[in-house]
């Protein structure tokens, strides 16, 4: 679910480094809303990340 629908952008996975330099699996999740867009002028509702939102690459319904 936390995929944007505009750009594609979705979780990212790395390491939780500890003062002792062990190491454990973590993810990064994209901050994805759940917005009613103008899609081929109707609305639709569509998962999109917030910096497209405030790019304006949606058009909000």
């Amino acid at each position: 679910m936390a995929k944007c629908a505009i750009c594609g952008k979705g979780a990212h996975f790395g390491n939780n480094v500890s003062h002792s330099h062990r190491r454990s699996n973590r993810i990064w999740k994209s901050n994805v809303k759940s917005v009613k867009c103008i899609v081929n002028g109707t609305p639709k509702r569509l998962y999109v990340c917030t910096s497209c939102l405030r790019s304006g690459a949606v058009e909000r319904a």
